[in-house]
């Protein structure tokens, strides 16, 4: 038998596939056990309704009767025009539990929704759950922090290199790790690049997989200057003014990732190195990223693979 924590991670699963088409809301995912059977699974759908727990709850029917539900976040407690109460709509259910990894925020339902469901007779828990905040990263960084969740992708060489010497191929990476950098800003709200960069380059910032497209983020470049068909903001800072983005991709150039990291307002990195050496300045060590892969103070590592000749990992900024 799985335990609550395999089940809350199985729902931190689901819940990704909501990323990021439920905002304003945020990406839950659920799931509905009864005797150790899957009876019922759902996400956020789009535009932030119906929620997870709604979904969940119209697969499993009447076998939703005495089972346990598990959801990333703890279940709404207001009733909305869109939609009703999830708490109330588990204890009419008849769920015998609730299990749920993180606390709503929201003021309408922090630990309201808690107190509906064990009012109405639901043995209901919150089991902190890392893998449920990882998925719920943005709403939660707009409710602590006031500001997007910020992603800063880079792309090196072996020796640190962030581009190659004028003339030579555009790309450091292989086609591999051009695609799971394209699925990534498919999750993101927003992708920015700094003024140099959009000038030189003029970067599509699109998603350019099959079927994906309709996921392009909107376009923000950090710029004093107005820029005709895209955002801009003036400083890092200014990402508090993004409105409805949860999930902030950042791209570049150089100077725009060290603006950010200088200023704390990176949450995660996610790195891809080639197998080469370009022989130019060691830009990572320049910014103080030289020594992601030996954990230093601040970031941990949470993810890593191959892809093609290239290499991916990702670090969590790690906040006391």
């Amino acid at each position: 038998m799985a335990t609550d924590a395999e089940w809350l991670a199985a729902a931190a699963r689901l819940a990704i596939r909501a990323r990021p088409l439920s905002r304003p809301n945020p990406g839950v995912g659920a799931i509905i056990v009864n005797a150790g059977e899957i009876v019922g699974r759902g996400w956020t759908q789009p535009g932030g309704r119906p929620h997870a727990e709604a979904m969940t709850l119209a697969m499993a029917g009447e076998a939703a009767r005495g089972a346990t539900l598990y959801c990333t976040l703890e279940p709404c407690a207001h009733v909305s025009p869109r939609g009703p109460s999830c708490s109330v709509s588990i204890v009419e259910a008849g769920l015998a539990r609730c299990v749920f990894g993180v606390l709503d925020p929201d003021p309408r339902t922090a630990g309201k929704g808690l107190a509906l469901l064990r009012d109405g007779g639901v043995d209901a828990q919150h089991l902190p759950c890392t893998a449920s905040r990882a998925t719920l990263a943005g709403y939660l960084a707009r409710a602590e922090l006031g500001r997007p969740h910020v992603t800063l992708k880079l792309a090196a060489s072996a020796d640190g290199c962030l581009a190659r010497p004028e003339g030579q191929p555009q790309w450091i990476t292989g086609e591999p790790a051009r695609a799971h950098v394209h699925a990534h800003r498919a999750l993101a709200d927003a992708i920015l690049v700094g003024g140099g960069t959009w000038r030189v380059d003029r970067p599509r910032l699109d998603v350019r997989l099959e079927g994906l497209e309709a996921r392009s983020p909107r376009r923000v470049v950090l710029s004093h200057g107005a820029i005709e068909g895209v955002a801009t903001i003036a400083s890092p800072e200014a990402i508090t003014t993004l409105d409805g983005v949860q999930y902030l991709y950042v791209e570049g150039g150089a100077a725009t990732a060290q603006a950010f990291l200088e200023a704390d307002l990176v949450d995660r990195v996610e790195l891809y190195r080639a197998p080469f050496a370009i022989g130019g300045p060691d830009a990572l060590a320049a910014m103080g990223l030289g020594g992601l892969d030996a954990s230093p103070e601040g970031w941990v590592p949470v993810e890593q693979r191959r892809l093609g000749s290239d290499s991916y990992a990702a670090y969590d900024r790690i906040r006391n």
